[in-house]
This record gives structure tokens, sequence and C-alpha cells, in this order.
């Protein structure tokens, strides 16, 4: 049996669009993208320190996967977390049937919720989530998440894709640690009860 987890970027307003990058995620109109961007420098290396150094599979939407695939194979591998990233198994959530070019990744397109239920009882690393906003939403919905790894950003951007959807199942969610960067970076990490 294995866990999963979310690693999500946040806003104070309750934002995950398009963290990194104007172009990054502009659905629906949303212009303020790369609200993160000005806290990289502080907020990267404890990131990577408390959530990506250690081995974990990736779970992915298609477009995190497509945008996570268009960069980080062409990053050495003296970068720890391009490393990291290209050498773990690629697990991504799409009915598209464009290839998936990115080393060491695979397909999941039936049901996606029992694939998901099948993966989890393997052995295995962690199931890490990064981005992928609509594939966190089914997760949530259907209880598959055991943990919450949240990184609230001091800014506020108003509309915008939210962590949860208004329609959002009720959970109750245990604080387990805290952190922060001297910049106002706060890191949150919650388990479901």
């Amino acid at each position: 049996m294995r866990e999963l987890a979310i690693l999500s970027f946040i806003t104070l307003d309750g934002v995950v669009q398009s963290p990194t990058s104007p172009e990054e995620d502009t659905s629906n109109g949303f212009t303020g993208g790369g609200w993160a961007a000005p806290f990289w420098e502080q907020a990267m290396p404890r990131v990577y320190a408390e959530f990506m150094s250690q081995p974990y599979d990736l779970l992915l939407g298609r477009k995190t996967y497509d945008i996570f695939a268009a960069h980080w194979p062409d990053q050495p591998d003296s970068d720890p977390v391009a490393a990291r990233l290209n050498q773990a198994r690629k697990y991504v959530v799409s009915n598209s049937r464009r290839p998936l070019t990115w080393s060491n990744s695979i397909r999941i397109n039936g049901n996606t919720v029992e694939d998901i239920r099948r993966l989890k009882r393997e052995n295995g690393p962690l199931l890490q989530v990064h981005g992928s906003w609509r594939l966190n939403q089914t997760l949530h919905r259907h209880h598959l998440i055991d943990e919450y790894r949240l990184w609230t950003f001091p800014v506020v951007v108003g509309g915008g894709k939210h962590l949860f959807e208004r329609s959002v199942s009720p959970a109750e969610l245990s604080l387990v640690r805290t952190g922060s960067t001297p910049n106002g970076v706060a890191m949150t990490v919650y388990r479901r009860r």
C-alpha cells in the first residue's frame, strides 16, 4: 500500500491557477499568472527539501504533464528537481491519444478512480500530484488524498481556479506540520482524518 499526496501552490484567496508564469494557464481569461514567481528563490529550496527530495511517483493531469514535459526533460541532471522529476514514474490521466514523450510516462485513461485506487494498493513510493487542478477535484471527491501539502503565497489574485470547487465534498483534516520562508510563504501539511 502506498499513499497519495497533493503538492499545491496557492494564493491567500485560494487560487491555484498558473503560479509559475502568465502563459501557463490562461483558461477562462485568467490574466493573473506568475503570482508565485517573485517568491521562488526562497520557496523552492524548501519545497524540494520538504517534499521532493525523497523518491516518489508522479500522478498528473494531461495539462500539467504537457507543461512539465515541455520543460523538465531539457534541464540538466545537476538540477536536483529536474533529476527527481525526470527519473520518477509518471502516471498521466488523459483521454488524449497524443503520445507521452517524457521518459517513464504511463497513460491512465480507463476508469480513473479505480485505476488510482489500484495504484494505491500496489507497493511503491508515494504518489505525488503536482498542479493538476481538475484531477485534484476528482481525487478529493473520491477521498483518495491522504495528505495535502500546501504552500500558501502572500498574494491575492481574485478570480481563477480554486483549490476546491464550490461543490467540494466535506472532509475533516488534521494539521500535522507547518513552516514558512522569510519572504512569507507558509507551508501547511494536512492529513485526512
